[in-house]
């Protein structure tokens, strides 16, 4: 599978040709800012590193990070000073130390279904922090072996022990990402986390539709409004300048 990922996919296969450009190395120094920000994590892993942005991102910012990426070629490309904690290797072998975060962007989505669960396990084992993000949106590119919804991937993770951290907000990465952390505690506060967190989701929805339906209330009254001001403008150009002086001063 490694051949899959050479110079052709990182120039066509990324949306947007995958080089050292200002566009990709701001993104990913963004999200090693606010990983430092909201984490601040002493080791971490970028698993699935590709050509180490995010790992050259993270160690700017003083983290002790790390790389994998089962192409030699992205590999290859690491930035030179970055180069010695950056290896070729698959996430469905065991990791070579525990980490205090584990970052996975846009990885697992590239490996089939019973490869994936173990790669999965495998980052469970070497860490109780992991920021994940797979896309559940893009099947057409021919690479992606194994879309699923982040319902699909809370429940492996819980499998694991661990359980999303509903208050940590993912979004700075895609819409989808999210936080998962190896939990100890008991079942019904995990629940009430989960429902605290759906209710202020839901209660929020109900405030923005309510918001939509009052907007929509106050367009069709000024619709109305306009529409009675263009009638009154149609019937005075209808008349003489004088009449229609006239009638116009017989209003006031």
């Amino acid at each position: 599978m490694s051949q899959s990922f050479d110079a052709y996919y990182f120039r066509y296969g990324c949306g947007q040709p995958y080089e050292r450009t200002p566009a990709w190395l701001n993104f990913f120094s963004e999200i090693a800012r606010t990983i430092q920000q909201t984490i601040a994590p002493r080791t971490a892993l970028d698993a699935g590193c590709a050509m180490g942005f995010l790992v050259e991102g993270l160690r700017d910012v003083g983290i002790e990070a790390y790389g994998v990426d089962i192409s030699s070629y992205a590999i290859q490309q690491v930035r030179a000073d970055i180069q010695p904690f950056c290896w070729v290797g698959s996430l469905t072998e065991p990791l070579p130390q525990k980490y205090d975060l584990i970052i996975s962007i846009e990885v697992l989505e590239h490996i089939p279904k019973r490869e994936s669960e173990r790669a999965l396990l495998n980052l469970c084992q070497a860490t109780d922090d992991i920021v994940f993000s797979s896309t559940p949106l893009d099947y057409r590119e021919a690479t992606h072996f194994n879309v699923q919804s982040p319902d699909d991937w809370a429940e492996q993770f819980a499998r694991q022990g661990f359980v999303r951290d509903v208050d940590y907000d993912a979004s700075f990465i895609t819409p989808w990402a999210a936080r998962y952390r190896r939990s100890h505690e008991p079942l019904p506060r995990v629940v009430q986390a989960y429902e605290r967190r759906f209710w202020e989701l839901k209660k929020e929805n109900h405030d923005l539709r309510s918001l939509v339906v009052e907007m929509r209330s106050q367009l069709a009254a000024q619709e109305q409004t306009l529409n009675a001001l263009h009638a009154q403008l149609a019937d005075l150009s209808s008349l003489s300048p004088l009449r229609r002086l006239r009638r116009w001063l017989s209003r006031k």
